[in-house]
């Protein structure tokens, strides 16, 4: 294993809720961190937008920077990295001037221009070409608003960055996208990827507007004598790509192709690197989304439904008056005394969200049914949901599981772990690593260093101390029956 000895890898990550800078030596260790909370705020110009203010998150970057590089005490550093949630980023001029705030993917103006967007070409050719389910929040979507309500600001746009980008070019950096941005936007060919052009043509807008777009690990630039005295980082510290922030995750979390990994919190979200996609009709319906992995020649599959968000509907409404602790001991201790298959109860967990309009359901209520069956069963619902997820997946992707790696606050119920492995006749994996998108960026900042010859070189060092929650193969024939009786009660209309 690497250790601190060859430099650490700086970490500049953007979250929705928080934003922090890190930095990690070789082997994975978290050497130094500074977070602030992180929120959007109303768009000066479009009453009821959302937007990044993006001097405010400059602003704490370098304020986080500046005690991470007090905490390093002079260590040496390889290099620097920039991940941010997906789809995100705006038009600069010339200059590198952005021309609009940051439109956030939480921005409520977006839905109407997603819900029109066949207008310039049909949903399901879109999806065949980018890969990704029509989200309101995709790229696309900003596009067609800009073109709509500010053509003024097109026609002064030299390029569109990406979140990671606007930041890595404000440190010094070209003015460059990289792929797993680019896979999130709905506007890019994510078999070659790169921008698709009949896209782009459909949208009316030239190609070169995204710029080239690079891969990761790709160097950029290095930190300039401005960002030096923002930040506190050594001027001329080499600046690399990575990028979307799920797309590191899944990286650093361990999986190799074909092994799933669900994040496990508010919402469930299943992602595997897979050697083949498909984003036909059926494809579209499920709800998959297909994104570029980290490394060319593989695809990141995806779904999500809502996880944890259930429970805590759940824990509102029947333990009044209980939090922390004491609810979640209480709550695992009447659902554990509850036997497999809760007494006949049944639970589809899906929740109104754009994935899902029909509304979950709860059948087999009973005068006698306790809350401790109906947590029981909605544990057993969310494993169900699992398990449909990764079927779908696997058709898609053409590969075959042989565990689910779980991260996330969902990987600490160990019921639910239990029936997750149960219900999907797999192992559910577990790792001691927990800062998984820090740790992605950092390996491909220390191969593009060349500290490790490729990424695969530097994630072998990692110590993941992997342990597994095995099926229970005695449930087998129970769970298989209960899993057939919960896509029936899906599919019936209500």
């Amino acid at each position: 294993m690497r250790s601190s000895t060859a430099g650490l890898a700086l970490v500049f990550d953007c979250g929705a809720t928080n934003l922090r800078v890190m930095a990690m030596d070789a082997g994975g260790n978290v050497v130094a961190a500074k977070a602030f909370p992180n929120s959007t705020t109303e768009d000066p110009f479009w009453k009821g937008g959302r937007i990044w203010d993006l001097e405010q998150l400059w602003q704490k970057f370098c304020a986080a920077s500046k005690e991470v590089m007090a905490q390093i005490k002079g260590q040496p550093i390889v290099g620097l990295s920039v991940t941010t949630f997906g789809v995100d980023g705006t038009f600069v001029n010339e200059q590198g001037q952005a021309l609009y705030p940051v439109i956030s993917w939480q921005c409520p103006r977006l839905s109407a221009y997603m819900e029109g967007i066949h207008r310039y070409m049909p949903v399901s050719e879109l999806y065949r070409i980018s890969g990704v389910y029509p989200h309101a929040f995709n790229t696309i979507a900003k596009m067609a608003w800009f073109k709509e309500e500010r053509p003024d600001v097109l026609a002064k746009a030299h390029r569109f960055l990406f979140l990671p980008s606007l930041f890595l070019h404000k440190l010094g950096g070209a003015p460059v996208n990289d792929t797993t941005m680019l896979g999130t936007s709905m506007m890019g060919d994510l078999r070659h990827r790169q921008p698709s052009e009949a896209i782009f043509k459909a949208m009316g807008l030239p190609v070169a507007l995204f710029g080239e777009v690079a891969e990761p690990g790709a160097r950029i630039g290095a930190v300039c004598p401005q960002a030096t005295r923002a930040c506190g980082i050594p001027e001329g510290t080499a600046l690399y790509l990575s990028g979307h922030d799920t797309q590191f995750a899944l990286w650093g979390s361990g999986a190799e192709p074909g092994q799933p990994v669900l994040s496990s919190g508010t919402w469930e979200i299943l992602m595997v690197r897979s050697k083949s996609f498909s984003a036909g009709e059926q494809d579209l319906a499920s709800g998959l989304t297909t994104e570029a992995d980290a490394l060319p020649g593989l695809y990141n599959i995806g779904q999500n439904w809502l996880g944890s968000g259930v429970l805590e509907w759940f824990s509102r409404h029947f333990y009044p008056g209980m939090q922390g602790d004491a609810l979640y001991q209480k709550m695992m201790e009447e659902a554990a005394a509850v036997a497999p298959g809760s007494k006949g109860l049944l639970v589809d967990p899906s929740f109104y969200n754009e994935l899902s309009q029909g509304g979950g359901q709860i059948k087999g209520l009973r005068i006698q049914t306790s809350r401790g069956e109906i947590y029981r069963a909605l544990l057993e619902g969310l494993s169900y949901r699992l398990r449909e997820g990764l079927e779908q997946m696997q058709q898609a992707g053409g590969f075959h599981p042989d565990r689910i790696i779980v991260v996330g606050g969902g990987s600490k119920n160990e019921l639910w772990n239990q029936i997750r492995a149960a219900v999907c006749g797999l192992p559910m994996q577990f790792i001691g690593q927990t800062e998984t998108t820090v740790l992605g960026a950092a390996i491909f900042v220390f191969s593009g260093a060349g500290i490790f010859r490729q990424p695969e070189e530097a994630r072998a060092q990692i110590n993941y101390s992997a342990r597994f929650v095995e099926p229970d193969k005695s449930l087998a024939a129970l769970y298989e029956e209960r899993y057939r009786a919960y896509l029936a009660l899906k599919s019936t209309p209500h």
